[in-house]
């Protein structure tokens, strides 16, 4: 395990980078030893330094969700991230791109709690049963340390996007909520349009088979912190498309057919 010290300097470098939009080392670099329990240990760090701030928890995110995008890490489980109040953007509106690094988005299913979830037990039913709505949503993710390091070129690790808060930035919902037994949400389906060309399709299938099973998993995974996933909160169960690069000007439109559409403009 890192030192303390370590883990609260990581928090602050991060922490800086994101004020200033100037990323920073990969973490893994500096600290070959890092064990993916010291990426969240950092993760905690970093978001104790915004609460103390004055930010808010809003709900979570999951992310490596795909077996291919898990494999790419070398990891066998998702990851998480906490999702803050300043992250929240409306549908339709414009999005300045020179708060973030390097942006991108993705698509996604969001899920807003009625009941508490807590437990090492939970399956997939007690998420269904305990969701107050499923609604379309698209997350923008950033880096906050380098994507490649520009001097070995090397990729960054898992304990680096795991650090950078699971690299979630921002979440965009819209469209029609819809409660979750409703329909079948293994076959939603969405289309990924910027600047009017379809860059990506996908079905939410590809969450894990269903996209209940990460929040379940998630639950179970803060059930030895004595964690919970509480009413009200949202989680953001996954992308089902591979990430797209953002660029200030471009105009992005995600069509979930029976569910609606969110859309947003970078400026």
């Amino acid at each position: 395990m890192l030192d303390q010290t370590i883990i609260n300097d990581a928090a602050r470098r991060l922490h800086l980078a994101e004020r200033t939009r100037l990323p920073v080392r990969q973490i893994s670099l500096d600290h070959p030893d890092i064990t993916i329990a010291d990426a969240y240990a950092i993760q905690r760090a970093w978001i104790k330094l915004k609460l103390g701030e004055g930010r808010r928890i809003i709900g979570h995110k999951i992310g490596l969700t795909s077996r291919a995008m898990q494999m790419s890490s070398q990891i066998d489980e998702p990851d998480y991230g906490t999702l803050l109040d300043d992250m929240l953007f409306q549908d339709g509106s414009d999005i300045q791109c020179e708060r973030f690094i390097d942006p991108m988005i993705e698509v996604e299913l969001a899920f807003v709690l009625k009941d508490r979830l807590a437990g090492a037990s939970l399956t997939m039913m007690d998420v269904l049963s305990a969701t107050d709505y499923v609604i379309p949503a698209a997350e923008i993710i950033d880096a906050r340390c380098h994507r490649i390091d520009p001097e070995t070129k090397r990729t960054r690790k898992v304990m680096d996007t795991i650090s950078d808060n699971a690299a979630n930035v921002g979440v965009i919902m819209g469209g029609r909520p819809v409660r979750p037994m409703d329909l079948d949400l293994r076959w939603v389906a969405a289309l990924l349009y910027r600047n009017g060309v379809i860059e990506e399709t996908g079905v939410a299938a590809g969450v894990l088979n269903h996209p209940a099973n990460g929040i379940a998993w998630l639950a179970r995974k803060f059930a030895p912190f004595d964690v919970a996933l509480e009413p009200g909160q949202i989680i953001l169960a996954g992308s089902f498309t591979r990430p797209v690069k953002v660029r200030a000007g471009d105009t992005f439109h995600v069509d979930y057919g029976q569910l609606g559409a969110i859309s947003a403009r970078f400026v």
